[in-house]
C-alpha cells in the first residue's frame, strides 16, 4: 500500500481526571493538557495511515508545531483530525486540528518518518551498552 497525501485520521478523548494539566504536570489547573493534546495528535496521524504502512514498519514522531488556543473543562470531548499533506520519502508531514464541543482547541503541523520498527529498536536501545 502507499501513503498518499489526502490520508486522514480522526480520534477522540473526554477530558478527565487523566489527562488534565494538573495531573500531567504542565499546569495547575483541570483542564486538557496540552501534551495530552499533543499526543492525540500523534495518535491521528499514526491512524491516518497505518493501514498503508508495509510488514514490520512503523513511523516515530520527529516534529510537533502546535498551538493551544483554547481551553477544555473536564466532562467535554475533544477530537482531533489529522491529514497527510505531503510525502517527501520517508517523511510525512501532517496538518492537524482538535476542537472540542465549543469549537477548534489547537491546530499546527506534524512530521513522523517511517522507519523499520525491529532495526530502530535494536539501534534505539544499542545506547545502553
Amino acid at each position: 500500500m502507499e501513503i498518499t497525501v489526502g490520508l486522514k485520521g480522526t480520534v477522540t478523548a473526554t477530558v478527565n481526571d487523566t489527562n488534565t494539566a494538573k495531573t500531567v504536570g504542565s499546569g495547575s489547573l483541570d483542564v486538557f493538557a496540552t501534551p495530552m493534546m499533543v499526543a492525540l495528535m500523534e495518535k491521528a496521524s499514526c491512524v491516518a495511515i497505518e493501514n498503508n504502512l508495509e510488514e514490520g514498519f512503523t513511523t516515530v514522531g520527529t516534529l510537533v508545531n502546535v498551538e493551544h488556543l483554547s481551553a477544555t473543562p473536564v466532562g467535554m470531548v475533544v477530537t482531533v483530525e489529522s491529514v497527510v499533506t505531503a510525502v517527501d520519502g520517508r517523511k510525512i508531514s501532517f496538518e492537524v486540528i482538535a476542537y472540542d464541543e465549543a469549537g477548534i482547541i489547537g491546530k499546527g503541523t506534524h512530521d513522523r518518518f517511517i522507519v523499520n520498527a525491529e532495526k530502530f529498536i535494536a539501534k534505539t536501545y544499542s545506547k545502553k551498552n
